[in-house]
């Protein structure tokens, strides 16, 4: 079996950081907050509770709002997955046709509050998100300035679109090691002929392994230096949009305007049993760099995922940051489905501290 390349083996865009700091080394120094981006009917069968939740993770508040109300598991529905070291603020959705007789702002659960309740006429789906805002403090943060000369290249230019460590339950061992995590080493074994029984922790490794790959992706594009162009045969995405359009080169210029001024980026392809959709050198590139993962990517297609494209590029918006002694408070907003670890790992090489984990 091929190695996938994992986290510290990830190109980075600006080169590996010379500062150090630790994250999450309390629950409130790491602040997430969703953002719908769309407005409530407050009429209809569903009910969304707005929560604030504290060193719980999402899935585990989910089990208990289901037995706390009556409902089946299926019919208690979240928008994302949020970290459980961290304090964060997000939706969960009740499908309650007929109503529920308990108030689940009465539900016992330390570290778990109802901010507010609203009804809505359709389901909360996962991803149907449009960002989240992140809050964040670095400790015991090493070389500031070059900390905050990062920040004000990544404020301007942006970041690899990485899948963070989140989504392969990566493990840092007490003397700072990375370790590949659990949901991507299941994911290897489901590829050696291991069958997963469990539907969750089948798709979680699934999804890990595609990740995985995306990123092995943009690592190599980034290192062939062909991240900061738009080259022909390119699917090229709208910020903002599921959109994308195939650069045949009559255009070339132009999109790599567009791509200068944050308006559109090169994807990478999830892989799944479709077509790939780029065409010319960038069809031929993405093909040899994937030839060294077949046996992964049948896993995958055998599984029936569907391909799909995401965006390469990131740009957080609203970035902002002071320091304070040897702390660095940063805030930004990113994209559903994007990584604030993403953002991080370019600009300081965090070190493990004694309460960091994931959810």
């Amino acid at each position: 079996m091929t190695e996938l390349t994992f986290d510290t083996q990830w190109a980075y865009r600006l080169g590996k950081p010379e500062s150090t700091g630790q994250l999450k080394v309390k629950p409130e120094d790491f602040v997430v907050k969703e953002n719908l981006g769309y407005e409530l009917s407050e009429d209809g069968e569903h009910i969304f509770l707005w929560v604030e939740k504290q060193g719980l993770n999402t899935a585990y508040v989910a089990e208990a709002l289901a037995k706390f109300t009556g409902l089946p598991l299926r019919q208690v529905t979240y928008a994302g997955r949020k970290d459980k070291h961290a304090i964060t603020q997000q939706w969960f959705g009740l499908h309650a046709p007929k109503g529920i007789k308990v108030n689940p702002a009465d539900m016992d659960l330390p570290g778990f509050k109802v901010l507010s309740t609203h009804k809505h006429h359709k389901k909360l789906k996962v991803g149907q998100l449009e960002g989240n805002h992140f809050s964040i403090t670095l400790r015991n943060v090493t070389q500031m300035d070059l900390v905050e000369q990062r920040l004000n290249i990544i404020k301007q230019e942006g970041v690899p679109n990485y899948f963070g460590d989140q989504r392969f339950g990566v493990m840092v061992t007490p003397e700072g090691k990375v370790q590949m995590g659990g949901t991507l080493f299941l994911g290897l074994r489901m590829v050696s002929g291991e069958v997963i029984r469990n539907r969750n922790k089948r798709n979680m490794a699934l999804s890990s392994l595609r990740s995985a790959l995306f990123n092995t992706l943009v690592s190599q594009r980034i290192a062939d230096n062909l991240f900061e162009k738009i080259s022909i045969g390119d699917a090229c995405s709208l910020i903002g949009s599921n959109s994308y359009f195939i650069e045949d080169g009559e255009s070339l210029e132009a999109s790599q305007l567009r791509y200068e001024k944050r308006d559109i980026s090169p994807t990478a392809p999830l892989v799944g049993i479709s077509k790939n959709s780029v065409t010319g050198t960038i069809l031929e590139w993405e093909n040899n760099v994937l030839s060294l993962h077949e046996n992964i990517i049948a896993t995958l297609r055998n599984e029936g995922l569907s391909s799909m494209r995401r965006a390469m590029r990131l740009w957080p918006t609203e970035l902002e940051w002071r320091t304070d002694g040897d702390k660095l408070h940063i805030q930004f907003g990113l994209p559903a489905g994007c990584f604030a670890t993403s953002v991080l790992r370019e600009c300081i090489h965090l070190q493990p501290s004694d309460d960091s984990g994931n959810d």
